[in-house]
């Protein structure tokens, strides 16, 4: 082993093994100790805020908020049923209010209620127990109220997109009876692009009727008698 092998190995296992264990070891430690962030999918701007920060109603309200946005966002965004919102999908007004909730006004009722926290440098209990003046609210409670108010909006959101999807499929089921009820008995069913049509089946049957004579046969029936 020449001497600049020997000094190469000396470097490597006296000194960048040990920075490297140092810098991994400080990384580890701050990854385990560093707090738990927010994690709403249909509301990252929420992100950057620790979980500790919001009581226990707060981010209890915003995780049900965050589950019904992404259903809303997918509901009335996603306009041509394809799965997924882009540039094809018609852009709606009740779409862009859920957009603008869950991307602006909820994001600053949090922040705001925050800053009233941070106002007291005893305990942080400020936001939550003292009244706003003029009204019969705390901070907390303020929160809470927008919060329940969007929640509320919501629900009748998604109520309103059941019973629209549901009286879809009443509809479907009242015209395949109609037309199972009253099928065509001597030629084959029409296409479904010929229904919607009330004449499609009375001329087919005309057309086709077995019992009608032809003038060939009239003129040979009357040359017999």
């Amino acid at each position: 082993m020449t001497q600049m092998t020997a000094m190469f190995v000396m470097f490597f296992l006296y000194g960048l093994l040990p920075a490297a264990g140092l810098y991994l070891g400080y990384r580890g430690i701050k990854k385990v100790t560093a707090p738990k962030m927010l994690q709403y999918k249909a509301m990252p701007q929420l992100g950057y805020i620790p979980e500790k920060s919001l009581p226990n109603d707060v981010k209890t309200a915003l995780e049900q908020i965050n589950q019904k946005g992404e259903k809303l966002r997918l509901i009335y965004g996603d306009t041509n049923n394809d799965g997924k919102i882009d540039d094809k999908d018609t852009v709606n007004e009740t779409y862009i209010m859920i957009q603008n909730l869950m991307d602006t006004h909820i994001p600053q009722a949090v922040a705001d209620y925050r800053r009233l926290h941070d106002l007291d440098v005893a305990d942080g209990a400020l936001a939550d127990t003292t009244k706003i003046k003029h009204s019969n609210v705390t901070g907390k409670e303020a929160l809470l109220d927008i919060l329940k108010t969007i929640n509320t909006q919501f629900d009748d959101l998604l109520n309103a997109s059941y019973h629209q999807d549901g009286q879809k499929l009443l509809v479907a089921n009242r015209y395949l009876q109609s037309r199972f009820d009253n099928p065509a008995t001597t030629v084959a069913a029409p296409s479904l692009s010929d229904i919607g049509s009330p004449d499609t089946v009375a001329n087919t049957d005309k057309n086709s009727d077995p019992i009608e004579t032809s003038p060939q046969e009239k003129s040979t029936q009357a040359k017999s008698n």
